[in-house]
């Protein structure tokens, strides 16, 4: 039985996005977002948000739907994306689920409890106490409370050391353990995925290029206008990969070259720890090494023929 659901996952700037587009075009099917940062509207040009010309070309699901205020949760994109993966299969259509945000996948495929609400305040103190307390510190903190997760999380990942840090700090249960609760939101017979993982060197140069893509394309004016909201920085829009570096730029703080070259090596580092979770998660995925469309589409059809 062909699946009714395809997974691709990768890092950034892997080519999932091409991948799934010419899938789509060969089966009619219609595409899901699971990038956590390309729901967010305010985001099209520092996520690499599929463009109005490529949405066009077939159905785009959870792009650009949420505002940058509204911080959403793994456990709100499931409730949002199971209804849309089931009206697509109820008009008898194959979905393409994509993106680079493994916690997505691990809740379609093995389940995760929904996570309580942090308060705005602890979210506050856990980046206050980051700062202060520096990262070795603020991990052997974590350390001795989730360790699995202290273990798990990769050096200068701050943004995952501090959401394990606030989920403890807000519900005295650690992450790692809210991570491995929860029922699959599908049968492992309607789904079938793929992970894509080309050479790391061929990946970063692709990341670096791509990056200096996005500051020709508009970035600065981006991060600029969700500056001017006055938005609070624990919100997850405020921690996409290019936000940081930039704010900094545009405050005087540092020169533009010193903050891409900030943000390339975050982006680099990103799709590093991208690279970890898929080979710890979906170790069991089949895997795409080629970085070219045609090499990957190519290795895909031998993998998993539609």
């Amino acid at each position: 039985m062909e699946p009714r659901i395809w997974l691709i996952a990768g890092p950034t700037a892997s080519g999932k996005s091409a991948l799934a587009l010419r899938l789509a075009g060969e089966t009619g099917g219609e595409i899901v977002n699971a990038d956590s940062m390309q729901l967010y509207t305010d985001l099209a040009v520092l996520s690499a948000r599929p463009s109005a010309k490529e949405q066009d070309e077939a159905p785009h699901h959870l792009f650009g739907t949420v505002d940058a205020a509204d911080g959403w949760s793994v456990g709100r994109w499931v409730r949002a994306a199971v209804p849309i993966l089931d009206d697509i299969a109820a008009r008898g259509r194959p979905a393409i689920v994509v993106g680079g945000t493994g916690l997505y996948f691990n809740a379609l495929t093995r389940g995760l409890a929904e996570i309580p609400p942090v308060p705005a305040e602890v979210r506050r103190q856990a980046d206050a106490d980051f700062d202060a307390m520096g990262e070795g510190a603020f991990r052997d903190r974590l350390h001795a409370h989730d360790p699995a997760a202290a273990a798990r999380i990769e050096y200068a990942d701050r943004q995952r050391l501090v959401r394990a840090w606030e989920v403890f700090a807000a519900t005295a249960t650690p992450l790692s353990e809210w991570q491995t609760s929860g029922d699959p939101a599908f049968s492992a017979d309607v789904w079938r995925a793929v992970a894509l993982e080309p050479p790391r060197e061929t990946l970063y140069a692709r990341c670096d290029a791509r990056f200096e893509a996005m500051i020709a394309a508009g970035a600065l004016d981006e991060v600029r206008a969700l500056a001017a909201r006055n938005l609070d920085p624990a919100l997850p829009a405020l921690k996409a990969v290019g936000v940081r570096e930039l704010s900094a730029h545009l405050r005087g703080e540092t020169s533009l070259e010193a903050a891409i070259d900030a943000a390339q090596r975050e982006t680099r580092r990103y799709a590093k720890r991208q690279g970890t979770w898929m080979r710890g998660r979906m170790a069991d995925w089949p895997r795409l090494s080629e970085i070219d469309a045609e090499g990957q589409w190519r290795q895909f059809l031998a993998l998993t023929p539609p």
